[in-house]
This record gives C-alpha cells, sequence and structure tokens, in this order.
C-alpha cells in the first residue's frame, strides 16, 4: 500500500469512494475535490493498493483561522479494505504533516450515533471532548455544525 498525497488524476475516483460513506459521509463535488488536490494535498492523504486502487483517503485542512489545528472533514476507507490499518496510516501521514507546522491539535466531528466512528476515533488515540449532554454514551456538543448539528467532537492533543 503506498500514501499519496490527492492528486486531480484522483478526483473521480475519490468521490465514487466518498459515495460509499453513506449515510454519515457525503460525497462532495468533483471541484471540491480538485480544490482539496489543488490547495490542501498535504493533507489530504489517499492510500492505494499495488493496482493503483483507492484503498482510502482523508479530507484534511490547516486552519486559517487558528494554525496551531488540522481539522479532518471526512475519512473513508473503502468497505473491502477496512481493518486492515489504513486509517491509522493515513491519519499518522495527516499527524507527521502537522507536526511539521508545529500544530497542537488535530480534530474531527460525527455523528453521535456512528458507533464505528467513535471506536474507530477512541482507538486511534482521539479522545471525545466533553459537550452538554450525552448520546449512549457518548459526548456530544448542541449546534456544533450549526442549528440542529449535534457533533460529538474528538481531539488529538499533540506534543510541543
Amino acid at each position: 500500500m503506498i500514501i499519496t498525497p490527492l492528486q486531480v488524476q484522483h478526483i473521480n475516483d475519490i468521490h465514487d469512494l466518498m459515495e460509499l460513506g453513506e449515510p454519515y459521509i457525503h460525497a462532495r463535488g468533483l471541484s471540491d475535490y480538485w480544490l482539496y488536490a489543488e490547495l490542501f494535498s498535504s493533507t489530504c492523504p489517499v492510500m492505494t493498493d499495488e493496482d493503483n486502487n483507492i484503498t482510502g483517503a482523508v479530507i484534511a485542512f490547516r486552519s486559517q483561522d487558528n494554525p496551531a489545528d488540522v481539522y479532518v472533514q471526512d475519512v473513508m476507507i473503502h468497505p473491502e479494505h477496512r481493518q486492515r490499518g489504513i486509517a491509522r496510516a493515513l491519519l499518522n501521514s495527516i499527524r507527521t504533516q502537522a507536526e511539521k507546522w508545529d500544530c497542537t491539535r488535530i480534530y474531527l466531528t460525527s455523528e453521535p450515533e456512528n458507533r464505528a466512528a467513535h471506536a474507530t476515533w477512541t482507538t486511534l488515540g482521539f479522545v471525545n471532548v466533553p459537550g452538554d449532554h450525552q448520546f449512549d454514551g457518548v459526548s456530544v456538543i448542541t449546534d456544533y455544525k450549526g442549528p440542529g448539528r449535534s457533533r460529538a467532537v474528538y481531539e488529538l492533543l499533540l506534543s510541543q
């Protein structure tokens, strides 16, 4: 397996991969993936197999308002390639870049009912940030992403 930055040539395949993430991940437009490849490729790693098929991808960004933060927007592993350490490897790639930039935190959000995501994030060392209520044992912040968009927030603090 090989990890490379997202490239324009990956756009259609990334879109197809993200479509497999419903209901929690929603594929964005092709022009959005072009933007990620052109402007954010250092935090948008893609893993390919020996046949150059995409097995997983992460879309993440360094905050312009708080450059110490990297926000992970989407993590998607092809269903046929799960439980093989791909998410860990891709997120480690982001961590390496964040540390080069002297960032102090990588964070992400998830729908509270997404139990598989909760298990993944905590297994990978992310901490569920205390919120204002609980959903099935997961701490949730009400309206975190706007009205009616409550989310579980997870963070990984980086040592400095």
